[in-house]
């Protein structure tokens, strides 16, 4: 029996061992083929972004007008707030908010009634002191026969002259007084100082309003005409002198020359001006010198406020177009050591140019040194251009409006 027992103990023993071992080499396959599955995958590995496409090309030789060219802004000819200039409830607005008005024409009225009763308060005042100016005339002259007459004395003839010089003080001040009593009267009577714009209404009627300041109840501006204030540099405005003002027919100091405006949507300078105002000394800070030059705006689309183009251009006769190299305007670019350009030479080298920049024209700019027609110059792509990279460029011509410029002098180079 004892055998037997151990026997069993023995068998049930090694059937533990069998399914154990095989357990594990079950886990074991497992885990092979997992390793087999992982190692059939491909390996990941960088690959680099397609270069940036950069586009080359030759600057062309144009015929161009020289002229100034600014950046400005919109101002109204005339513009005013409105202004509660007496204390009282606001009882009526009448404007209709950004429409037109007329001069003298009622926008706001102010409570009225207390400046109605302190005017007739003066008028009555005056009438009074009217009355004893009268009375101390006609004493003074009674006394003064019975002076003459020894029937009165010299006390009594002082005392009306002094009577009479006081009621004539006191008539003084009472009819200054109704002529104040009228202009508050006046100002409840809030009206367009001039033809133009009425902005929003600030004050609701039921209002207090002039209490202890001026409260602005709205805005007038006339922009029928507009302002366009703009700066000229000290060399520019030397420049501009020695060339367009040496004339003796500007007899003025500010010659009325053309001024020409462009919006910022708008293509070359559609609006003509003329220049109307300069500065009388430059700004120490800037070393510049304010112009400001007068437009037309019966369609209203100059509004105050926005920025614009101006292009100074004494005339045509006084203007000589000259030859010049341009490239796109949006191609030179600006660091601590001024305008340059991305140039490639010969072996597709990325290389960086010093320009001097000269007359805008268009989209197009003049430049002045540092380029020749036979540069290859980067005009798309400019961010996959490092300098001293090499590069493999597409090689393209400036395409530009003629209608821009005065003339094209000479075809663009070949793309070879």
């Amino acid at each position: 029996m004892h055998n037997f027992m151990s026997y069993f103990v023995d068998f049930d023993f090694r059937i533990n061992r069998f399914k154990e071992g095989f357990c594990l080499a079950r886990l074991n396959i497992i885990i092979l083929c997992l390793l087999v599955t992982v190692g059939c995958k491909p390996r990941n590995s960088y690959v680099p972004p397609p270069p940036t496409q950069v586009v080359i090309a030759h600057p062309i030789n144009g015929i161009v007008t020289p002229v100034l060219e600014f950046t400005g802004n919109i101002q109204a000819i005339k513009s005013v707030q409105l202004l509660a200039r007496v204390e009282g409830v606001l009882l009526q607005a009448f404007l209709k908010e950004g429409e037109k008005v007329k001069e003298g024409e009622l926008l706001f009225q102010i409570q009225h009634d207390t400046y109605d009763a302190k005017l007739q308060q003066a008028q009555a005042k005056v009438i009074a002191d009217k009355a004893t100016l009268v009375y101390a005339g006609k004493e003074l002259v009674r006394y003064t026969e019975l002076l003459k007459q020894k029937a009165a004395p010299q006390t009594q003839v002082d005392n009306w002259q002094y009577q009479l010089d006081s009621a004539r003080a006191k008539l003084i001040s009472s009819e200054a007084d109704v002529a104040l009593a009228k202009l508050n009267v006046s100002y409840t009577r809030v009206t367009a100082p001039f033809e133009g714009v009425i902005g929003r209404r600030l004050k609701d009627p039921g209002s207090l309003v002039g209490g202890g300041e001026a409260t602005v109840l709205s805005e007038v501006s006339q922009t029928d005409h507009v302002y366009a204030n703009f700066s000229i540099s000290e060399h520019d405005l030397l420049d501009f002198k020695e060339k367009y003002l040496t004339n003796k027919e500007h007899s003025h100091r500010v010659p009325k020359f053309p001024v020409y405006l462009g919006l910022s949507n708008e293509e070359g300078y559609p609006h003509q001006g003329f220049l109307d105002y300069a500065g009388i000394s430059l700004d120490n800070g800037t070393g510049s010198l304010a112009l400001r030059a007068i437009f037309a705006n019966s369609d209203h689309n100059l509004i105050p406020g926005l920025f614009v183009r101006i292009k100074l251009m004494p005339s045509d006769s006084n203007s000589v177009p000259v030859s010049a190299i341009l490239i796109p305007d949006d191609v030179v670019e600006l660091d601590q050591e001024g305008n340059y350009v991305l140039i490639v030479d010969e072996n597709n080298i990325v290389q960086r140019r010093s320009v001097k920049t000269g007359i805008h024209q268009g989209k197009m700019v003049a430049i002045q040194d540092g380029l020749s027609v036979s540069d290859w110059v980067v005009v798309n792509g400019v961010f996959g251009a490092l300098p001293g990279n090499k590069i493999n460029p597409t090689r393209d011509i400036i395409n530009v409006d003629k209608s821009q410029l005065s003339s094209i002098s000479n075809t663009p180079n070949p793309i070879p």
